[in-house]
């Protein structure tokens, strides 16, 4: 029998907490509550989580430090919800990792449709002797695999969540073209995420800073357009 995905609720309202918890639970998830921030690191280690669903307005610890802290160990995918809906707020939110944003109040079925969703991005697929070379793209110092969603940059493995992973691969795969934002945000995101064309924005200067510009190649800006993996050929 396989084993239930676990999901940790971090909400210092418990009676949304709870209400959280009893929509997973109908979906098979093992849920686990907490209500405030500081524990959360601990938790995270014992609990094992598939995901987090994280409230930003936590008391003492908020949730976009504690979203940072987990980010500095973990890959878990971390969805932030709440009433906040400025997009300055969603925008820190992605900027400091997380996978997803949601506003309260939010509907049951939308919040567990983008949970799903954010956990599949995160299954890593099995690769097998037919298909592992298929879905991997290779320049001088780098190599996008995402078969394995795997990056490997100067030699080195480089750790990156599934979207900045899709969105440096999509566009590694076309050289040289270039995409608008809305495209880019149509292409990896999709129907799925209903989003400001910023997030494209903010997982650029996140790729940025875990890949450098190569004498090679480069990840390149096209002002007033969107961007371009750009090839060099001299």
């Amino acid at each position: 029998m396989a084993m239930k995905q676990k999901v940790l609720i971090v909400d210092d309202d418990n009676n949304i907490a709870e209400l959280i918890s009893l929509y997973f639970t109908k979906e098979c998830y093992e849920t686990m509550i907490l209500n405030e921030g500081e524990s959360v690191l601990d938790t995270v280690e014992s609990f094992q989580p598939n995901l987090i669903l994280l409230d930003i307005m936590l008391p003492g610890m908020d949730g976009y430090q504690v979203c940072r802290e987990v980010r500095a160990k973990y890959t878990i995918p971390i969805i932030m919800l709440s009433a906040k809906g400025e997009v300055f707020d969603k925008v820190l939110g992605l900027e400091l990792g997380a996978d997803d944003y949601i506003e309260k109040p939010f509907d049951s079925k939308e919040l567990v449709a983008r949970a799903k969703a954010v956990l599949r991005r995160y299954k890593t697929p099995v690769a097998t002797d037919d298909t592992k070379s298929d879905k991997c793209v290779e320049y001088p110092d780098l190599s996008i695999n995402l078969t394995n969603y795997s990056v490997t940059y100067m030699g080195q493995r480089v750790e990156m969540p599934p979207k900045e992973l899709e969105l440096l691969y999509f566009l590694a795969s076309s050289p040289n073209h270039v995409f608008t934002r809305e495209q880019l945000l149509d292409q990896i995101w999709g129907y799925e995420y209903i989003g400001d064309t910023r997030t494209v924005d903010v997982h650029i200067k996140r790729l940025r800073e875990k890949i450098n510009d190569h004498a090679k190649w480069e990840i390149a800006t096209i002002w007033g357009i969107g961007y371009k993996f750009e090839v060099h050929n001299s």
